[in-house]
């Protein structure tokens, strides 16, 4: 081997890294549009079970069928965010007249009547607190100030996402209106001889997640009505809206249920300050997390399995293996994307890699 042919290949390899990086560093330049497609991709799974129901059963025009499809999705999107209106302005209002002081009284009321109700004083646990080398009580320690402006960047984030809304909106349009647009973007970088393999997966692919985002939305659905009967029935105002939010936290898996039960019990308990805890902020909190419950357990033992079993053809064990590595690699965007993104994988390496036994055990149920 000359020194010429090594300077070469060093040369290359050079290059080949340098191409790399600056690809890497185009991505992330362009993460917002990559974010858009992957969210028009979502909505296009979702809808197009629609399209074919007003196209081949109806007879309509394929354009027209994308068109009342994506009249249908914006008019969900526009009813979820009328019932969030209303919340929003009343709680602009009751910014302008937040009174931080009064509110930190509320909480260490609430606090004050939990450590009176379990029997413990106030003396008592500041007792225990300084023996954990603690010089604050955890109220004390509690800076709410944070609220407006956590409300003022809430509002700008909003307002921000108009352009990111229509932008994703447009690009869902065109992927209804042409399913095999994506098809043909993809192929462009395809090899000639993997072409066949590569559509064979791209269709697999899209069968399994349409399934899937559509077993996702029915999830979320259950356990709005369970939260929302729960909240009525206790009588928490605002019910449907805080429904809506706590079942669509529940899009992240594990972590997600924990959040939006908390989010619940909290505003069980401070929506009735000042009535008595052990009569009725009490029994109260305790309907709500029997209503919890029993939505996680509708949800654990007949959503779940559902979905996983008939869309995503994977095992429980397996699914939940997954999210976990994803949730420690990437966080929680990881463990929202892991299912899909573990799906696509397993669908791709049955079509390229199905003579090795690993890939034959873990693609035998697709």
């Amino acid at each position: 081997m000359t020194a010429k042919t090594i300077s070469q290949g060093i040369l290359r390899a050079v290059g080949i890294l340098v191409g790399i990086a600056l690809l890497l560093y185009f991505l992330y330049q362009i993460q917002s549009v990559i974010a858009y497609l992957a969210i028009a991709a979502v909505i296009a799974l979702i809808g197009r079970p629609i399209v074919r129901f007003l196209r081949d059963r109806l007879k309509l025009p394929n354009t027209l069928a994308v068109i009342l499809t994506m009249a249908f999705m914006v008019a969900i999107l526009a009813g979820i965010i009328a019932l969030f209106v209303p919340l929003i302005s009343e709680q602009g209002k009751n910014l302008s007249l937040l009174d931080i002081d009064q509110l930190q009284q509320n909480l260490d009321t609430l606090y004050q009547e939990i450590t009176d109700f379990i029997g413990a004083s106030p003396d008592v646990v500041g007792e225990i607190i300084q023996e954990s080398h603690i010089e604050e009580t955890i109220v004390d320690r509690l800076d709410i100030g944070f609220i407006p402006n956590f409300l003022n960047s809430f509002v700008n984030v909003l307002s921000s996402a108009s352009i990111g809304l229509f932008s994703v909106l447009f690009i869902s349009f065109f992927f209804l209106k042409d399913s095999k647009l994506f098809e043909r973007g993809i192929l462009t970088f395809v090899p000639k001889n993997k072409e066949t393999g590569t559509i064979n997966s791209i269709n697999k692919i899209n069968s399994l997640l349409s399934r899937y985002f559509v077993g996702l939305l029915l999830q979320i659905f259950i356990l709005f009505v369970i939260y929302t009967i729960t909240l009525l029935i206790v009588g928490i105002e605002n019910a449907i809206v805080i429904a809506f939010l706590c079942a669509l936290f529940n899009i992240i898996p594990y972590v997600g249920p924990i959040i939006g039960g908390a989010i619940m019990i909290v505003l069980t308990m401070t929506s009735n300050l000042g009535m008595d805890f052990s009569t009725v902020i009490l029994p109260k909190t305790g309907y709500v997390l029997i209503g919890l419950t029993i939505g996680q357990l509708v949800d654990n033992f007949f959503s779940q399995p559902f979905i996983f079993s008939n869309s995503v053809k994977s095992h429980p064990l397996e699914i939940f293996l997954i999210i976990i590595i994803a949730g420690l690699l990437f966080g929680v965007v990881g463990m929202i994307v892991a299912v899909p993104g573990y799906t696509a994988i397993k669908v791709i390496l049955k079509e390229f890699l199905a003579e090795y036994k690993v890939v034959k055990s873990l693609t035998k149920s697709l």
